[in-house]
């Protein structure tokens, strides 16, 4: 991985958008620190079109498209997407009236891994969320890696799709993920091109369930507590952490920007 000084003019200036995980990439754990926030407003009085794309559920996504300066939310690891028109909040969700069964037969599910694995329990927002289960492995709780590898385990043998995060093991029934929730957004939201979207908008994130963004997207980063072995790594790394780390990257990002700005000759067409 290169440092995020690294980055270029060019590359800078070709982005339209910038893609970001929540949990310990914009927020410091689960704390929205000053800087960061304000790295929002800066990027978007630049024009980029702002998304946060996180494993975190769609109730929370609902507040935060309406609360922050950003352009949507993709939550619950891809699966549904949420964005403020105007006073009107609207809801994207692709699995349309096949939610309901889905709901159940995940239900099912995790009350089963729930029943082996005595001590696991679910997430605390897992009553805001619509697509997947959640369950709390470095949240407030501490459970070792073995005991998650099977848990996950025992939940595919019985039919569900399995993500971890820094926080969360995640159980779902759609095929969604972080990337393909990303691109979908871009393309219902604004008409974008999938392939298009991929060189278009950069991606900042630090955990595994970020590796299909990391494995799409042209541009990635990571914020320095970036953890796991993704196929393909990060393109750019930055010297600070979590919240930190995401206004460290706003700052070249905007820095390179406007140099490309003041001197078109040096962006390479």
């Amino acid at each position: 991985m290169l440092p995020i000084a690294r980055l270029s003019i060019d590359e800078a200036s070709r982005l339209r958008a910038l893609l970001f995980d929540l949990d310990d990439t914009l927020l410091d754990g689960t704390r929205l620190g000053e800087r960061a926030y304000a790295s929002l407003h800066r990027l978007r009085e630049a024009g980029l079109v702002l998304v946060g794309v996180t494993g975190r559920p769609s109730g929370w996504a609902e507040v935060i498209a309406r609360l922050f300066p950003i352009d949507g939310v993709v939550s619950e690891n891809g699966a549904i997407a949420c964005y403020a028109d105007g006073k009107q909040l609207e809801i994207l969700d692709g699995a349309g009236p096949a939610r309901a069964e889905r709901r159940a037969r995940l239900g099912a599910i995790a009350s089963a891994v729930l029943l082996r694995f005595e001590g696991l329990v679910r997430s605390d927002d897992s009553g805001a969320r619509l697509s997947d289960v959640a369950i709390d492995i470095g949240e407030h709780q501490r459970v070792v890696p073995e005991r998650v590898a099977a848990a996950r385990a025992y939940a595919e043998e019985l039919g569900a799709r399995t993500f971890t995060s820094s926080v969360h093991l995640h159980l779902t029934l759609d095929g969604a993920n972080k990337a393909s929730g990303a691109t979908r957004f871009l393309a219902e939201r604004f008409g974008w091109d999938a392939t298009a979207s991929l060189g278009r908008a950069a991606f900042i994130g630090d955990s595994e369930n970020d590796e299909t963004c990391f494995a799409a997207f042209h541009t990635t980063i990571a914020v320095r507590n970036f953890r796991g072995r993704p196929t393909v790594p990060p393109r750019y790394l930055t010297e600070a952490a979590r919240g930190d780390g995401f206004a460290e990257a706003a700052s070249v990002i905007l820095a390179r920007r406007r140099e490309g700005a003041r001197d078109p000759s040096r962006i390479i067409a």
